[in-house]
């Protein structure tokens, strides 16, 4: 434990990783659930991610605020019981069967998330050498996406169970029974959103007693008149090009994990099978960010690893843009491998050389998140676009879905071509 006086931070770290994993990924089941249970469209299913996803812009900069008066601790305490509040209004929702509010407590939650994350990652990279930070964040990918592949898991048992069979019911009922068949399907929420938010409430006490030391970036370059060479967070392009970066990452990442189960669905797939495709998804991250930790930096460094994972972005879109069925789906899941180590090596690669400026840069790298509530729901939206299309030109309904479906995948080359872009130039980019 002398040797090593940052294993006890990491280990609790990574236990908000897990939170971080487990309440981001159940989207991928709550998506079909709500299109079931609100009657909705693909597009407007997809608010789900937005909704979670936009509150990491509207509360990142406020998050750096908070931060800096409270400090890391109480910052990552106040997360957790603004996420179990979140987690509350489900109970209300799924009572009243109505979207806005379910969106509501997503928005909430993910404005805990943000807290949290604002507060995490810099503590993780800057809790050691910058040049093994990517290490570090590897490690709290791993937990993270654990958690992942479980929330998914569990969430799409308890949600999803018998929706085939709901499906079906309400092409051939109306009226009362109808809405009496939903109200059952909704009220399926109410115990695993009552237990995650006592969970998250009890995290929330524990985390103010954790034994988390105190760490502060080093400054930045000061010229010789003693004042510092840099005076504004945005005179650091590295770091705008790391946001735009993690915009077109989270985007990907959220399209992977979140429409691969949707996605099984259009092409003819039960949902016994396709409510594991998620779990693909994440155990593929894993693995990745397992081998992450072995190779960074020894063998491998950060600017090498984003290479790679740019490049076998592009080629695994291309391969399920032009394949189908299970092929298809599986290079879906590969993207997990692609996308593990873009958010560990963007994050020392950004904040490398801020300074007094790295929690204001957490948070504007934060506000990157947002990727996942814009892009993911264009995906959707391209998606019922397709859909339309195919059937207004006589095409089957069960081809066009499947086809529809498959064809957005195409919004997926141009962010892996802006994350190629940061990891051969936009990094080295100091000065405009």
């Amino acid at each position: 434990m002398k040797k090593n006086p940052t294993l006890i931070p990491l280990f609790i770290i990574a236990t908000l990783f897990f939170i971080f994993g487990f309440v981001t990924w159940i989207n991928g089941a709550l998506i079909p659930f709500m299109r079931t249970i609100n009657e909705l469209t693909a597009a407007q299913a997809y608010l789900v991610a937005t909704a979670s996803y936009i509150s990491f812009v509207v509360m990142a900069l406020p998050s750096s605020a908070i931060l800096n008066k409270i400090g890391y601790r109480k910052g990552m305490s106040l997360g957790l019981f603004v996420m179990a509040a979140g987690a509350l209004i489900f109970i209300p929702a799924a009572d009243a069967r109505t979207y806005w509010l379910f969106l509501l407590g997503i928005f909430i939650q993910g404005a805990g998330m943000t807290l949290l994350q604002t507060a995490a990652n810099p503590y993780v990279t800057i809790l050691g050498p910058m040049e093994s930070g990517a290490k570090r964040i590897a490690m709290m990918g791993i937990a993270n996406k654990i958690a992942g592949a479980m929330g998914s898991l569990i969430f799409g048992t308890l949600l999803l169970s018998g929706i085939d069979e709901v499906n079906e019911k309400l092409k051939t009922v109306q009226g009362a029974e109808k809405e009496q068949l939903l109200d059952t399907m909704a009220s399926s929420v109410h115990m695993p959103y009552i237990i995650m938010a006592v969970i998250l409430a009890l995290l929330g006490i524990m985390i103010l007693k954790a034994p988390l030391p105190h760490v502060e970036a080093k400054p930045i370059e000061e010229s010789a008149d003693g004042k510092s060479v840099k005076t504004n967070i945005l005179q650091f392009p590295h770091l705008i090009f790391g946001v735009i970066t993690l915009f077109m990452y989270v985007g990907v990442e959220v399209i992977a994990g979140d429409s691969i189960i949707s996605y099984g669905l259009s092409l003819g797939m039960p949902v016994s099978q396709a409510r594991w495709f998620t779990t693909f998804t994440l155990f593929a991250m894993v693995a990745t960010y397992a081998m992450g930790v072995i190779l960074i930096p020894k063998y491998l460094s950060q600017t090498n690893a984003l290479k790679i994972s740019a490049i076998l972005g592009i080629i695994f879109s291309l391969v399920i843009v032009s394949t189908t069925g299970m092929t298809s789906v599986i290079f879906v899941a590969l993207l997990g491998v692609a996308n593990a180590l873009v958010w560990p090596a963007v994050w020392p690669l950004a904040l490398d050389g801020l300074g007094k400026f790295t929690k204001t840069g957490s948070a504007l790298l934060i506000m990157g998140i947002s990727g996942g509530a814009i892009i993911a729901p264009l995906y959707g939206k391209i998606v019922d676009k397709l859909h339309a299309g195919y059937i207004a030109s006589g095409m089957d309904e069960a081809l066009a879905s499947s086809v529809s479906a498959n064809n957005g995948y195409w919004i997926l080359l141009p962010s892996y071509f802006v994350i190629l872009f940061f990891a051969l130039k936009g990094h080295k980019i100091k000065h405009w």
